[in-house]
C-alpha cells in the first residue's frame, strides 16, 4: 500500500473535504504544511498580518458562505494568538477547523522553544481539541473534525500537529464516513412537543416570535418568513437574528435588549406566549431575568440541548435544527387573531420610534441610512462598540443584504478582518465593514492583506475620538469620568491636564494611502452620499471612509445594566 506523510495527507484531506481557501501564516512547525501546499494550485492560500486577524477572516469566510473555515499557523505563540478569534466562533457557532504546529512529541512538556498546551488552552472555547499522536490517527482525525465543526451547533475544532508526527510516512487513504462514539446530533424535531406548541400559538392573545442567530445559522430566513406571513405573529430579533425575516416587514417590530427599541422590548415584556428560536437568552437580550417575559409562557427551540431553559425556564423546550423545526411549522401553523395585538405595538413604535434626534451636524443613522439607499445587496460586517449598535439598529437586511458581527463576545477588531474574509468568500458581493476608531486600529495591519487581494472593500469608520461605548457608560452611569477612554489623551496631556490635547492620530486617510488604498475623509452630511458613490468607483483596492462623528452621541434606548426591558433611557 502506497505511503504519504502526513504532511501531504493533510493537503489531500483538505481537497477531500472541498477546502478552496486556507487562511494561515507560517512558523517552524508548519514550514512542512506550507511547502506542501505550494506544491498544489486548488487551495488558495491567504496570508494575513496577524494570527488573530487570520482566525477573524476564517470566521467571516465561514458565516458567509456556509463552509467550513480553515486556518493554519505555527506552534507557541502562533496558536496562542488565535484563542480570542476561537473564543468569537464559539460563542456565534461559526464552523472552523484550525490547524496548530506543535513541537516533535518527544519535546512536549519540556518547555521546548514555541511550545504551549494549546488544546488545554483553548478546551472551553472550542468544541473539540486534540493533539495527534499517532500518524496512523491523522485521517480519522481530520475527518472527525470537519463533521464535528459543522454538524450541531456549528462551532470550531483544533487539531495540534506535532512536527515529527507529520513527518511520518503512513497509509495515504482518507476515510469517507465518520462514527464517533458518544456524537450523535440531532436535528429531528420531536412533533408532540412541536404541535403543542403550535396549538399554545394558536390559542394565545398576545402571540410573539422571538428570532435569534439560530435562523440565520441554519438559513432558515426564507421559510420562517412563510411561517410569519401564515399567522400573521409579530417578530422581535437579537442582534444576531436581524435579517431572520426581511427588516422591511410589516410584522418585523424591530431589536430587543439593552439597546433594542421600545416596541420590541414592549412587546416581550405584554406579550402571552413567546416563541423562541436559535437564541441563548443572554444577558443583553434580557435585562433582569426574573421580570423578562413575565406574561408569557415560553417554546424555545433550540439545537443545543444545554441552552434550553439555562438561563430562562421555558414551557415547551424543543431541541431540534432551525430550519428543520421551521419548516415543520410551516406545515401545520394555522392564522393567529393579533390584530389588536399589532394595534397595540403600533402604538408603541409611534409612541417612541426608532430615531436619532435631527440635527444639522452629521449623525450615525444619516451615514446608515444612506448605506441603505445605495447598497440593496451587500454583506454588512460590523466591528464592536457604539457603532455595532447603531448598525444592527437602523441596516434594512432584505435577502440580498446580510449582517455579520462578534455578538455573543463582542470583539473589537473583528470587522475589517471579517470584511476580508466575506470579500474573498463572496468575490461577487459588495462587502462594507464598519467600525468605530477604536476597533480599526486593533487590526489595521491587514490593510497589506486586503490591498495585495485586491478586495474592492469599502471600510467605514465611525471616529468620534473615544472609545465611544465605555464613554457612554462613563457619561450615563459614571459622573462624566471619561477614564481611558480618549484617543487622544496622550501622557503629555495627561501630565497637564487643562492643556489643548495632541492632534489625533493615526490620519487614518494617509495611513490607508500608505498601504496603496484609497482614503476619503466626510464631516458633512451633505458630503456622505459622494463619498459611497466615489468608493464604489475603486474596484481594485480598498476604500476607507472615515465619517467624523460627534463624541456625545448616545445610542438610545438602553437598558441600565441589571434593569428590566421595561425600565428603558430613551433619551437625556
Amino acid at each position: 500500500m502506497r505511503q504519504i506523510t502526513g504532511n501531504k495527507l493533510l493537503v489531500r484531506a483538505l481537497k477531500e473535504e472541498g477546502v478552496d481557501t486556507v487562511f494561515g501564516y507560517p512558523g517552524a512547525c508548519t514550514i512542512d504544511i506550507s511547502d506542501e501546499l505550494y506544491k498544489q494550485d486548488d487551495i488558495k492560500v491567504i496570508l494575513p498580518r496577524h494570527e488573530q486577524a487570520l482566525v477573524h477572516e476564517a470566521d467571516a469566510y465561514a458565516r458567509t458562505t456556509g463552509k467550513v473555515g480553515v486556518c493554519l499557523v505555527t506552534s507557541g505563540p502562533g496558536a496562542t494568538n488565535l484563542v480570542t478569534g476561537l473564543a468569537t466562533a464559539n460563542y456565534d457557532s461559526v464552523p472552523l477547523v484550525c490547524f496548530t504546529g506543535q513541537v516533535a512529541k518527544h519535546l512536549i512538556g519540556n518547555d521546548a522553544f514555541q511550545e504551549v498546551d494549546i488544546v488545554g488552552i483553548t478546551r472551553s472555547i472550542t468544541k473539540y481539541g486534540v493533539t495527534v499522536r499517532n500518524r496512523e490517527d491523522l485521517g480519522r482525525i481530520i475527518k472527525e473534525a470537519f463533521y464535528i465543526a459543522r454538524t450541531g451547533r456549528p462551532g470550531p475544532v483544533l487539531i495540534d500537529l506535532p512536527k515529527d508526527v507529520m513527518g511520518e510516512l503512513g497509509s495515504a487513504e482518507y476515510p469517507s464516513a465518520v462514527n464517533i462514539r458518544g456524537y450523535k446530533p440531532n436535528t429531528s424535531v420531536h412533533m408532540g412537543q412541536l404541535k403543542k406548541a403550535l396549538k399554545m400559538l394558536k390559542k394565545a392573545k398576545k402571540p410573539l416570535f422571538l428570532a435569534g442567530g439560530g435562523v440565520n445559522i441554519a438559513r432558515a430566513n426564507d421559510v420562517f418568513t412563510e411561517v410569519v406571513n401564515k399567522t400573521n405573529v409579530p417578530v422581535v430579533t437579537t442582534i444576531m437574528g436581524r435579517g431572520a425575516v426581511p427588516t422591511n416587514h410589516p410584522l418585523f417590530i424591530g431589536n430587543l435588549g439593552m439597546h433594542g427599541c421600545y416596541a420590541a422590548n414592549m412587546a416581550v415584556g405584554e406579550c402571552d406566549l413567546l416563541f423562541s428560536i436559535g437564541t441563548r437568552f443572554n444577558d443583553r437580550i434580557t435585562g433582569k431575568l426574573h421580570s423578562f417575559a413575565p406574561n408569557a409562557q415560553i417554546v424555545h427551540i433550540d439545537i443545543d440541548t444545554s441552552s434550553i431553559s439555562r438561563n430562562i425556564h421555558v414551557d415547551i423546550p424543543i431541541v431540534a435544527d432551525a430550519l428543520e423545526a421551521v419548516q415543520k411549522m410551516n406545515e401545520y401553523v394555522e392564522p393567529c387573531d393579533t390584530e389588536k395585538w399589532l394595534a397595540q405595538i403600533r402604538k408603541w413604535d409611534e409612541e417612541h420610534p426608532l430615531k436619532m434626534k435631527s440635527k444639522p451636524q452629521m449623525t450615525p443613522q444619516d451615514i446608515i441610512e444612506e448605506m441603505n439607499r445605495q447598497f440593496d445587496d451587500a454583506i454588512i460586517v460590523s466591528d464592536v462598540g457604539q457603532h455595532q449598535m447603531f448598525v444592527s439598529q437602523y441596516t434594512e437586511i432584505t435577502e440580498k443584504k446580510r449582517m455579520i458581527m462578534s455578538g455573543g463576545l463582542g470583539t473589537m477588531g473583528y470587522g475589517f478582518p471579517g470584511a476580508i474574509g466575506a470579500q474573498i468568500g463572496n468575490p461577487d458581493k459588495r462587502v462594507i465593514a464598519v467600525s468605530g476608531d477604536g476597533g480599526m486600529q486593533m487590526n489595521i495591519q491587514e490593510f497589506a492583506t486586503a490591498v495585495l487581494e485586491e478586495l474592492p472593500l469599502i471600510l467605514c469608520v465611525f471616529n468620534n475620538e473615544y472609545l465611544g461605548m465605555v464613554r457612554q457608560w462613563q457619561k450615563l452611569f459614571y459622573g462624566k469620568r471619561y477614564s481611558m477612554t480618549n484617543l487622544r489623551s496622550g501622557a503629555l496631556y495627561r501630565r497637564t491636564n487643562g492643556q489643548e490635547m495632541p492632534e489625533y492620530t493615526p490620519d487614518f486617510v494617509k495611513l490607508a494611502e500608505s498601504y496603496g488604498a484609497k482614503g476619503l475623509r466626510v464631516s458633512r452630511k451633505e458630503d456622505i452620499a459622494a463619498a459611497f458613490e466615489e468608493a464604489k468607483k475603486n474596484t481594485k483596492t480598498p476604500t476607507l471612509i472615515e465619517f467624523l462623528i460627534d463624541p456625545e452621541e448616545i445610542v438610545y434606548p438602553m437598558v441600565q445594566p441589571g434593569g428590566s426591558l421595561d425600565e428603558m433611557i430613551l433619551d437625556c
